[in-house]
């Protein structure tokens, strides 16, 4: 059986190919096989953005989000398909929750230099 890492790469590699609705159906299958799997939704919002499916893009975006709340980039990235998607106040909401992750890094960061 392959990893979820194996069935991603297979996965990218297929788009990579042209084979976009292969590569979706085995994103989809490895999403709802391991649902804490971030890339596999990474992806599946990229995609799904890229053929104007933008509530599917958004929902995956959002998925990422929960999964990985101390990445900045999965902020932005949401931003980017609400945007994309016309929802203003969210892609902004989107934005600020980015700015706060970064922020509360840089801080977290300045914190840890002060006890050395």
């Amino acid at each position: 059986m392959l990893t979820e890492v194996e069935r991603y790469d297979e996965a990218i590699a297929m788009q990579s190919d042209g084979k976009n609705d292969e590569a979706i159906a085995k994103l989809e299958a490895l999403a709802k096989d391991e649902p804490d799997y971030a890339l596999a939704h990474s992806a599946l919002s990229v995609y799904y953005g890229k053929l104007d499916r933008l509530d599917e893009a958004i929902e995956h975006a959002q998925k990422v989000c929960e999964l990985e709340p101390n990445d900045p980039f999965s902020f932005v990235a949401k931003s980017l398909v609400c945007q994309k998607a016309g929802k203003l106040a969210e892609a902004e909401d989107a934005m600020a929750q980015a700015r706060q992750v970064e922020f509360a890094a840089q801080q977290a960061a300045q914190e840890e230099e002060g006890k050395e």
